[in-house]
């Protein structure tokens, strides 16, 4: 059988959120063979489906899945405040994966990766937001006065 999970990154996060009491290892090797009903104890030789529902049950018990929700959700809200219309997630997505905001996808975001995000868009926020440079100009240059004209009538007095 072909190995089908290859990064093991989300299985060893959760484990490490985790207060675990004694080693490690070991409790990895029991967590496999408790998901994988007894066929093996190496992560290595896990279904996709045993190592979604392993990590998924190790998230919810650490309460990462909420903590993300709550980051995710906070992110959207500021990220709608600053102008990016959030109810698209192709823009959303762009925005996110602009090298000089983030560089990936906004699903992909860690919770840290979702408080840095936060902090550039209110540095931008706080410098005048996602506006058209021009409108920027536009708006330092003062208005010049207007030339007004009066016409005053003039008359003569005949004797």
């Amino acid at each position: 059988m072909a190995q089908q999970v290859t990064n093991f990154g989300r299985f060893y996060t959760a484990i490490r959120a985790m207060s675990i009491i004694g080693d490690r290892d070991e409790v990895k090797r029991q967590l496999v063979w408790q998901y994988t009903n007894g066929r093996t104890d190496s992560l290595k030789e896990m279904t996709r489906q045993e190592y979604d529902r392993c990590c998924d049950d190790l998230e919810r018990k650490n309460g990462y899945r909420d903590l993300l929700r709550k980051e995710r959700s906070a992110t959207l809200k500021l990220m709608q405040k600053a102008g990016i219309d959030t109810t698209d997630w192709n823009r959303v997505n762009a925005f996110c994966s602009d090298p000089r905001i983030a560089g990936k996808e906004f699903a992909r975001l860690s919770i840290d990766d979702l408080a840095q995000l936060r902090r550039k868009i209110r540095a931008i926020d706080s410098k005048g937001g996602f506006t058209i440079k021009a409108e920027r100009e536009a708006a330092r240059k003062p208005e010049q006065p207007k030339q007004q004209v009066i016409i005053m009538p003039y008359t003569t007095r005949q004797a």
